[in-house]
């Protein structure tokens, strides 16, 4: 008779939107699957991590974050058999993995929505898009023109090595046109993790930041968006990224070197079915629609 199998999770913690690592051992031999990237899907990758061997004891899964950009360099080395990504992988990406005999093969796992957040005391409770760009681009400085108080403005994002600050910078900044060369003003505050821009909006009542849903506290206030002033003006949830309403939404992916085989293709099946999209609900992320999974 098989002896009992013991899990132990290593370093796994839940901390908002910061770098993380899981390994998940069982005692007998096993797969491993190294599994790296965007800081913003890790605490999802995390929470599967630790449930996937309770069903396949084994199957290794190692876990880290360190921004989409990282996750998706480590693919092109060869260094991991996922990469995770809240956008998806550049031109020059995919030509340096070309080049290395690697095609990138993309599953969108979740969905989110980038929700814009400021202190609760601020009275600023909705913003256009083109508001938006114009705070972040440093064309507004002071709350008082997008009806606030006569306060200046505090411009917080991610960094750049961060996929939700690529998403922000072309679908916000450059208000989603692919020939606009606007950038983020050169006084916008870069911070490493969600809980970076969290802290720092909890302390100052004049700045702005945004982050994904998931990862917004109950103590933020979360501004509604519109795509044009004379538009509907809508909060981020599950349901206004699913019928499209609100303007800054994307998918989140996971990427392999080709077609995943093995354990690899196993697991990311598991992500694609229900009990994992179970869990993308629970962290506050939108599951994938039925009709999106193979």
């Amino acid at each position: 008779m098989r002896a009992a199998l013991t899990v132990v999770l290593v370093s796994f913690f839940l901390a908002g939107c910061r770098p993380g690592t899981a390994s998940v051992t069982p005692d007998a031999p096993s797969e491993y699957i190294e599994n790296r990237g965007s800081d913003t899907i890790v605490n999802l990758a995390l929470a599967w991590a630790e449930t996937y061997p309770h069903e396949h004891p084994g199957v290794r899964i190692s876990v880290s974050g360190g921004g989409s950009g990282v996750g998706i360099t480590a693919l092109i080395n060869g260094t991991v058999d996922i990469a995770n990504a809240s956008r998806r992988v550049k031109p020059e990406e995919a030509e340096q993995a070309q080049a290395r005999g690697i095609t990138p093969t993309e599953f969108v796992v979740a969905r989110d929505a980038i929700a814009v957040i400021v202190h609760p005391d601020n009275p600023v409770g909705r913003l256009t898009l083109r508001q938006l760009s114009d705070i972040y681009s440093g064309k507004i400085d002071n709350w008082s023109d997008v009806g606030g108080e006569d306060r200046p403005i505090v411009r917080l994002s991610r960094e750049t090595n961060s996929g939700t600050h690529v998403y922000f910078l072309e679908t916000v900044v450059r208000l989603g046109q692919s020939d606009n060369p606007t950038l983020f003003s050169t006084d916008t505050l870069l911070l490493p993790s969600s809980e970076g821009i969290v802290n720092e909006l909890r302390q100052n009542p004049n700045a702005i930041g945004y982050d994904g849903l998931g990862y917004v506290p109950a103590d933020l206030k979360v501004v509604a968006l519109a795509r044009e002033p004379d538009h509907a003006f809508v909060l981020p949830s599950v349901a206004t990224v699913n019928d499209h309403s609100y303007p800054v939404a994307r998918d989140l992916y996971m990427y392999t070197a080709g077609e995943p085989t093995g354990a690899v293709a196993d697991y990311v099946h598991w992500i694609l079915g229900p009990q994992a999209q179970r869990i993308v609900s629970d962290l506050g992320f939108v599951p994938i629609k039925a009709e999106d999974q193979p």
